[in-house]
């Protein structure tokens, strides 16, 4: 079982930035592969992010967000700059360890404001 405790969500100006993190129970925290969501009112929950054996981003957010992991402390970050309303969401982390099962997050909320 691996559990994920999402924090760093608020509100913020259009162009500002946030950094979410998530952190991992488990002792083989560097083989999972770690994801961000996100999931707007009303929208299916989309994919955000990725960090696995490479990392991979939406369009949406390319060039605009980062993800990063230190695996000595089992967290992943998501590095959020120029957000924009559009950008609201709830975002929530996962894992999917090398047993191909997945966990998730409670989620934390972020909200730009125009």
């Amino acid at each position: 079982q691996v559990q994920l405790v999402e924090s760093g969500g608020g509100l913020v100006q259009a162009g500002g930035s946030l950094r979410l993190s998530c952190a991992a129970s488990g002792r083989t925290f560097s083989s999972y592969a770690m994801y961000w969501f996100r999931q707007a009112p009303g929208k299916e929950r989309e994919f955000v992010a990725a960090s696995g054996r490479s990392t991979s981003y939406a369009d949406s957010v390319k060039g605009r967000f980062t993800i990063s992991r230190d695996n000595a402390r089992n967290t992943v970050y998501l590095q959020m700059n120029s957000l924009k309303p559009e950008d609201t969401a709830v975002y929530y982390c996962k894992a999917t360890t090398l047993g191909a099962r997945a966990y998730w997050g409670q989620g934390t909320q972020v909200t730009v404001s125009s």
